[in-house]
């Protein structure tokens, strides 16, 4: 095996993740992927050491011996992969690494925070980086490739959220749908109407709250068989006219599109925006000052 075939300390990760679970999907939903990419870095990882992992039927994983022998010391990589990146970032001086996605850097709080952390404390930055989706950013959130991302809520567990705004949601529905032409609707006028399915790689939590499953009266929501993990591709879906989906006011300026017509749902809670970062970086000062300007965009905006 030459060095330009070892594996790298992130298919490792993916390694331990799946000899956890020992099911695809669920190793896929913890670390934010989908489960075909899952399966092609475990794959290229077997190529590269040239053994076979896991054993794969069409009801179970589980680890093979040459598997199993090597979990110790794929372990020791990724330990010493963390630590090292620890050392780097206590002995030199960083960035504040914000991830935006979609047309999440539009929006005024994002641009304020932005704005605040470059005028107040302009050794930080910030270093922005743009991810294409929300699966990706959270992907790079969770591998210490940022620091904080700029979401709408809610987050998986582990991540502690700034709130920056709140806003309605709207219902998203192709301008040739029979209701398109209301002003607004209620959650009974869509009872029938399927939910554009945001795919598995997204956390089950996120998924039920924007598809507000269950409604209020205990009924499940029908999901498409197609899966979407972009917002882009959210908008084609429903644009097609065979499903809806829930989305911030925001989109409407945003995303304005002839083939889609957004409106109000009356009896729909509405949702949050803010900056997320790992629970356990509370204490370190870049996360502090990233709370501190949080909170003055946000009661600067109480305040207007």
């Amino acid at each position: 095996m030459t060095s330009a075939d070892d594996p790298t300390a992130h298919q490792l990760r993916l390694l331990l993740v799946l000899a956890e679970e020992l099911h695809f999907g669920r190793a896929a939903s913890r670390l934010y992927l989908t489960q075909p990419a899952l399966s092609q870095q475990i794959r290229s990882l077997e190529q590269r050491l040239g053994v076979e992992l896991f054993t794969r039927t069409s009801r179970r994983v589980e680890l093979t011996k040459q598997g199993q022998s090597l979990l110790p010391y794929a372990k020791a990589v990724v330990d010493a992969s963390d630590a090292l990146r620890g050392a780097v970032r206590r002995a030199i001086p960083t960035k504040l690494r914000l991830g935006v996605c979609e047309s999440f850097g539009a929006l005024a709080p994002t641009r304020q925070v932005i704005a605040q952390t470059s005028e107040r404390h302009p050794e930080l930055g910030p270093d922005v980086h743009v991810a294409d989706d929300f699966t990706e950013q959270l992907a790079m959130l969770t591998d210490g490739v940022i620091d904080a991302a700029f979401v709408y809520l809610p987050v998986p567990e582990g991540l502690t959220a700034s709130v920056l705004r709140t806003e309605p949601r709207v219902v998203c529905m192709a301008v040739s749908d029979p209701l398109a032409q209301r002003r607004s609707v209620s959650l009974a006028d869509l009872a029938d109407r399927p939910m554009v399915n945001l795919g598995s790689s997204t956390f089950h939590v996120g998924r039920d709250y924007w598809a507000h499953d269950p409604r209020p009266d205990g009924s499940r929501v029908r999901y498409t068989d197609h899966q979407v993990t972009r917002f882009e591709s959210l908008l084609s879906a429903v644009s097609l006219g065979r499903a809806i989906a829930f989305v911030p006011a925001a989109a409407m300026t945003l995303y304005p599109r002839p083939d889609l017509r957004y409106l109000p749902v009356d009896d729909l809670p509405g949702c949050a925006f803010g900056v997320v970062w790992h629970s356990n970086d509370h204490d370190k000062p870049k996360i502090a000052v990233l709370e501190d300007i949080a909170r003055r965009v946000r009661r600067a905006a109480a305040a207007s």
